[in-house]
């Protein structure tokens, strides 16, 4: 995956994994706001997907070979621990530590496959796992402790390529969420769910056909292709067809990111420059709940903090591509 794809998943991911005020005192903080969630399948509830399906197609005149990575974030729990107790929060160095959850990334690589060939697929398992870090105070002794803690979670992956035409595949990827579940409350649930959950399709000696702007000869075919959960559209260069980006919000082919942001704050379709703002505007009270309830957030007041005068008033605004009225 290389880097311009990967800083466009990167905002996908995170899209929504933790929202304006940035503190887990905020109501629209007390539950998780990423899209692309995929509950166990065990798991019944009116409109809550356990599986996604991609249909794309996919123009190859030989033997092309697929490579499929799935990628979603995991629950990580963290528990603040004083003697041995657990604790809401505890205070060490006039720093602040606060019991809540933090995510953690999850790649999960398909073998290549050939289109035209055997169907692929590939069933894995997340296994459950416990750390804990001791936090120090001035003189290097161990105040308290932060315990992180994770279920273990099992998964499916199955491509296939069904010929459409002569030279014309179209790719079928489904992942379903397969992880052992019985009724244990809301926390668990989540605990046990992929959030975020989306797809990156490569392809080696053949193009990927955009589904929203298809050339009239394969409209058709564009629109029968059932995808369920998931939005898949070109990415990277914009004369380049070989890669797609399966995400769980609706995006256009190409998208890019703006280069005048400083950094993601979690909602691509905000305004970076007003987001500044807000940060600036908190109290110090209201940043240190902000630092400590999630390292990211952490990550973008101190950003914000250190933007100089030139960098903010490049959040102004920017036009690109300048076009003529027409008239009329």
């Amino acid at each position: 995956m290389d880097a311009v794809v990967r800083r466009i998943a990167e905002t996908v991911l995170y899209e929504g994994h933790v929202l304006w005020p940035y503190r887990r005192s905020a109501l629209k903080n007390r539950e998780r706001w990423t899209f692309g969630r995929l509950y166990p399948e065990a798991h019944r509830a009116e409109g809550d997907a356990s599986a996604l399906q991609m249909e794309a197609l996919l123009e190859a005149n030989g033997p092309a070979r697929l490579r499929v990575i799935v990628r979603f974030l995991p629950i990580v729990t963290r528990q603040a621990m004083v003697n041995g107790q657990p604790v809401d929060a505890l205070e060490v160095g006039g720093r602040r530590y606060v019991t809540w959850d933090e995510t953690t990334e999850r790649e999960i690589a398909m073998a290549p496959f050939l289109a035209g060939g055997a169907p692929a697929g590939r069933r894995f398992r997340v296994p459950a796992g416990r750390d804990q870090e001791d936090v120090l105070d001035r003189r290097r002794i161990p105040a308290g402790t932060l315990v992180r803690t994770w279920q273990e979670l099992h998964g499916n992956v199955e491509a296939r390529t069904e010929p459409v035409a002569d030279g014309l595949f179209r790719l079928v990827v489904r992942v379903s969420n397969t992880t052992p579940w019985s009724d244990g409350g809301e926390d668990r649930l989540l605990a046990s769910t992929f959030l975020s959950t989306h797809l990156v399709a490569a392809a080696e000696d053949g193009s990927f056909v955009s589904l929203q702007d298809p050339p009239e000869a394969l409209r058709h075919a564009a629109v029968s292709c059932q995808n369920v959960n998931t939005w898949p559209v070109l990415v990277g260069d914009p004369d380049d067809r070989s890669t797609l980006l399966a995400a769980p919000i609706v995006l256009y082919d190409h998208p890019q990111i703006a280069p005048e942001s400083p950094g993601d704050f979690f909602d691509a379709t905000e305004i970076d420059q007003m987001l500044v703002l807000n940060v600036l505007a908190l109290t110090d009270e209201e940043r240190r709940e902000m630092a400590a309830s999630d390292p990211r957030a952490r990550a973008i007041a101190e950003r914000c903090a250190a933007l100089s005068v030139d960098e903010f008033m490049r959040l102004h605004g920017a036009i690109r591509d300048p076009r003529p009225l027409e008239e009329g």
